[in-house]
């Protein structure tokens, strides 16, 4: 009898997961924003929904997995008959523009942390010989989609993008995509429930309906083999055919046209000899269109060509000694509150970063806009590129190092053509402990097994002894720099103090500095021993790179960091009024004292060419 039963119960059991499991590690299509598509940007209606009412039924059961399917809001029932029971409606809702936080766009969701439920009509005109997706570039940070009244998935991760095959659900005309959001923070998700930045929750990233041929170009990797600068490396992956097919890569300006055939699974590997590469770097931005098509798809990137790599405590670009002038910064905009949203908004930060000097940033705590990404190529700004796993973090879960990986990998498939991605660091502050150690250990292996063109970072643990500050996290055996936080000078001894710090690091490897600093609120004056005051801040840096450039195999720094950012951990009612105030840069755009002194540093490092 059991042997009767178990196959139709398995069979259920695998029906059900499929509905209910997150999708962890999608793949989705290289430079999405460059395929045909529907940008379904723009006003979302909005429902707040604290106790998930528009999810579980009283018994705390999914709507979506009972018998029927339906009973949630992703049902949309606006216009019911008489004898219908709706407890909620769309249409008479406010509306969120996306992308977008809730947090900056209404005042009552400020501190919120729950469910939102967002809805969007648009119309569509589908083909019987095309792919459609619904392609998100980030959403916060649990989030159930649902088109038309019908789940197409779940995924969880508020920085990484991810797409759904809604090629069978899209209707000729009018069509409705509903979204779930929560952000709720969790023990065991990446990040913890404990973070020094604000919790945004919403839409915070563009969303698109993409269309493709049934057979099309899904990824691919055109770069500089890493230890060879005369030969360019990579693959194109096709998907929708089992058939071996040609596919052309083209870079017009170098007279590269060559023909590849892919193997049965789609993939064809890249091997190209050139000679005459216009070498990108911070000074001369290069790119290249690459160009590449197959029988039924095409796509156009611009791409720059560099190399990197580590030659005992130097750093080299290009085969040239380089010094990386950096600043961190948080994906926000602090001029109209919450996430950066445009173009506009990202290149107002990178062109700070510029006046400032840098020729390298930090995109903290975790993925950044692939926009911002793109920019930093086209400007000239070095990348360090990082995941959320920061602080405390549920080293032994099994799940967690899953997330971790998941939202790592994504993030390296997404931006692996960007010449300014020259690091990719696995965390931030991490307490070092036997468990730490092993799964930031696995997330390094991961980096190298994807790319192994880049460096491999993480900001490090120190130990303090009185004068004697000593750098020796294990981890640090693992990755290709020395880097690490700091803070002497604001949580740990006086600013004047600090020039009489040793540092002895243990690691014949480039150091990097990936933060320190200190609060100052703008326009608050004083004598330079004032917390909070500009002098105080000036003084701080004035000490802090007075004692950094004695230390052996400097090679950069990203202080902490370009401008004020929101925080709810920040809460002294006259200096910080839940804003970190570290920032170079007030959150009303006005530069501090410090600001210039950094400046000034750089200004000297590039006069010097160190």
């Amino acid at each position: 009898m059991l042997k009767k039963n178990i196959i139709p119960l398995l069979l259920i059991v695998f029906i059900l997961s499929s509905f209910c499991t997150p999708v962890m590690g999608q793949k989705t299509i290289q430079h999405a924003f460059a395929r045909d598509h529907i940008n379904l940007n723009g006003s979302w209606k909005y429902i707040i929904d604290p106790y998930q009412m528009g999810y579980l039924d009283y018994r705390q059961k999914p709507f979506d997995q009972s018998k029927s399917g339906k009973g949630g809001f992703y049902d949309n029932i606006t216009s019911p008959d008489k004898k219908t029971r709706v407890e909620y409606n769309f249409d008479f809702e406010p509306s969120l523009q996306v992308p977008g936080d809730w947090n900056s766009q209404d005042q009552k969701l400020l501190f919120y942390e729950g469910t939102v439920w967002y809805k969007r009509d648009f119309v569509a005109d589908p083909q019987a010989n095309k792919n459609y997706f619904l392609y998100f570039a980030a959403v916060n940070y649990e989030s159930h989609v649902y088109l038309n009244g019908e789940k197409v998935g779940t995924h969880k991760g508020g920085f990484t993008p991810f797409q759904f095959d809604v090629t069978s659900k899209l209707k000729k005309g009018n069509n409705y995509v509903v979204v779930m959001v929560d952000n709720i923070r969790k023990k065991d998700e990446v990040p913890t429930i404990n973070t020094d930045w604000w919790n945004y929750g919403g839409i915070t990233r563009d969303v698109l309906l993409i269309n493709t041929p049934k057979s099309y170009i899904e990824d691919y990797k055109v770069q500089l083999a890493k230890n060879d600068p005369t030969q360019l490396e990579g693959f194109v992956k096709l998907t929708g055919n089992t058939n071996r097919e040609k596919v052309v890569v083209e870079i017009p300006e170098l007279r590269i046209k060559t023909t590849l055939e892919t193997d049965a699974n789609g993939y064809a590997q890249i091997i190209i000899p050139t000679k005459k590469v216009d070498y990108w770097s911070p000074e001369n931005p290069k790119l290249y269109d690459v160009k590449i098509s197959s029988k039924s798809d095409k796509i156009n990137d611009k791409i720059g060509f560099r190399t990197i790599k580590t030659v005992g405590k130097d750093i080299l670009l290009n085969n040239q000694s380089l010094f990386l002038k950096g600043i961190s910064v948080h994906d926000e905009n602090p001029l109209v509150g919450g996430r950066l949203r445009s173009e506009g908004d990202m290149r107002m930060i990178l062109g700070w970063a510029k006046q400032l000097g840098c020729n390298y940033i930090r995109l903290a705590h975790y993925t950044h806009n692939e926009t911002m990404l793109r920019l930093a190529d086209e400007i000239g700004l070095l990348v360090w590129a990082e995941v959320p796993v920061y602080w405390t973090i549920s080293w032994s879960n099994p799940e967690t190092y899953k997330n971790a990986d998941d939202q790592l990998t994504v993030g390296i498939e997404r931006d692996k053509n960007r010449a300014s991605v020259i690091i990719w660091s696995v965390g931030n502050e991490t307490p070092v402990s036997k468990e730490r150690n092993v799964f930031m250990g696995k997330l390094i292996d991961k980096v190298r097994s994807l790319d192994d063109s880049r460096l491999v970072a993480a900001a490090l643990e120190i130990e303090r002894n009185g004068y004697d500050v000593t750098v020796e996290d294990p981890l640090g055996d693992k990755l290709d720099l020395a880097s690490f936080n700091e803070y002497g000078g604001w949580y740990w001894s006086e600013p004047k103090e600090l020039p009489k710090y040793k540092w002895e690091i243990k690691f014949n490897k480039p150091v990097v500095i990936s933060e320190f600093g200190a609060d100052a609120l703008a326009g608050y004056h004083a004598d330079e021993d004032t917390v909070w005051s500009e002098e105080h801040q000036q003084l701080f840096y004035e000490k802090q790179l007075e004692m950094l450039d004695k230390i052996d195999g400097l090679r950069g720094m990203t202080p902490w960091i370009l401008v004020d950012f929101k925080s709810p951990r920040r809460q002294n009612p006259v200096y910080q009024n839940f804003w970190n105030r570290k920032g170079l840069i007030s959150e009303t755009g006005v530069k501090k004292k410090a600001f210039y002194t950094l400046q000034n540093y750089y200004q000297r490092k590039s006069l010097n060419n160190k």
